[in-house]
């Protein structure tokens, strides 16, 4: 940011102020509520700002040192912010008071490009924690906090701006729609690939009528060979035999047959596998439809995405050596809440298994839908978490806009009946809008 507008922005927050929290919302992004005001100061290095904005949606969880530091010497603090003289620098200085004790911190926020940082510094200028743990620069903790070299040129022109507070909101609204545009491509993109890899997989099936076919043909030569068995020598290889509508067939039986006894029971257990495989084949054909119609929701759940964290949300980072691609459900976080949502029948059974008695199952009510499980920990749901699952379920279950009622319990309150298919008490309803 230049300095003007970090100028301009101070003085709208100048004062002493009440700061009830603190905390990290984005890898490089801080949320700061200063006397019932929300202030985000996102210190990305490609691109560092401050804004404000009315629909935010916390999907991330931080409990790094850094974050633990900043909670517990900032939040709930008289706070004074200043922007120092020489840099592109803001300083929130915080004082916490209780009956014995009295605590001085500074959290230095520093929006200079690529070398953007938020530094924790205690009341004797030692650093406490910092965002970011630069090699080129010392800012262990506990050493004294040494600042960046003045710049030698800053922008100190007025910022002709007559409302700031409505500035601060035109920043986010441009970040926001930039932010989209290029989620929209790579995440669209990664879908592409997903689809053509399932597509690809659906497209190397064998055919069921195929494979029927093949099993009636084995069965009909064990069939053949069984009604003959009393005039085919044992060591034939070859028969020549009448088939049930009076002509003449030749067969050959399988090599691994020691008898024509045992050619037998090889070609009938030859069919019984061959039909085995076509039910299977008919799952897996079922499954990778379900899975591709998941992807098409997802997808449309991409498009019509208006914040970033709807499409973040969708698309979590890995955790260790978890392979998504190859579950039948998915896993998504919202404020620290794990949520689960089937991507086919085999998953939502899955779900049904895995989820504890004390997890939250939410499904349409009166209609097909993916099964979504909230795992609790034993610990009560918010009300934006139940209607955020809600909302998950809502997207990846029905194609057409309107109002959907879905109905919630817990786990141990639904019974399984049939595959996927459940029978349920003890719920409530939400009512969600797909619009």
């Amino acid at each position: 940011m230049r300095y003007r507008e970090l100028r301009a922005i101070v003085e709208y927050l100048r004062g002493e102020r009440f700061l009830k929290r603190i905390q990290r919302v984005d890898d490089n992004t801080l949320l700061a509520e200063l006397d019932g005001e929300e202030i985000f100061f996102d210190l990305n290095r490609s691109k560092n700002l401050i804004y404000k904005r009315d629909d935010f949606l916390q999907t991330k969880r931080y409990s790094a040192p850094f974050d633990r530091v900043l909670a517990k010497r900032c939040t709930k603090s008289r706070a004074r912010i200043e922007l120092l003289e020489n840099d592109r620098v803001i300083e929130i200085h915080c004082i916490q008071e209780g009956s014995y004790k009295r605590e001085e911190t500074t959290l230095r926020l520093e929006f200079t490009g690529r070398g953007a940082n938020a530094i924790i510094i205690d009341g004797k200028g030692r650093v406490v924690e910092a965002l970011h743990h630069d090699p080129h620069r010392d800012l262990r903790p506990g050493r004294p906090f040494t600042p960046l070299p003045p710049l030698k040129e800053l922008d100190r022109s007025p910022l002709e701006v007559e409302n700031i507070e409505e500035f601060l909101y035109q920043t986010y609204e441009r970040e926001r729609e930039r932010r989209l545009s290029v989620l929209k491509g790579s995440k669209l993109l990664q879908l592409k690939k997903q689809r053509r890899k399932l597509e690809e997989l659906l497209e190397g099936l064998e055919r069921e009528e195929e494979l029927l076919e093949e099993a009636g043909e084995e069965e009909k030569r064990a069939q053949l060979i069984l009604a003959n068995l009393p005039s085919i020598k044992p060591y034939q290889r070859v028969v020549r035999v009448k088939d049930f509508d009076g002509d003449e067939v030749e067969i050959e039986l399988p090599r691994e047959a020691k008898t024509p006894a045992h050619a037998v029971d090889l070609l009938f257990a030859r069919a019984k596998r061959l039909r085995q495989k076509a039910r299977n084949i008919h799952i897996q054909r079922e499954n990778l439809e379900e899975k591709l119609q998941f992807i098409d929701r997802k997808e449309r759940v991409v498009r019509e995405a208006t914040r970033p964290e709807e499409i973040e949300l969708l698309f979590p980072r890995k955790e260790g050596r978890e392979r998504r691609g190859d579950r039948n459900y998915e896993r998504y976080t919202i404020d620290g809440y794990p949520i689960y949502v089937g991507k086919n029948r085999k998953g939502n059974v899955e779900l049904l298994k895995r989820a504890k008695a004390n997890d939250i199952w939410l499904h349409l009510k009166d209609l097909p839908s993916a099964h979504v499980i909230v795992s609790t920990n034993k610990q009560s749901i918010p009300r934006h978490i139940l209607e955020q699952a809600a909302k998950l379920c809502v997207d990846f279950s029905v194609d057409q806009r309107g109002r959907y009622l879905v109905d919630y319990t817990q786990r141990r309150y639904v019974k399984m009946r049939d595959g996927a298919h459940v029978n349920y008490t003890n719920y409530k309803t939400l009512n969600i809008e797909r619009r």
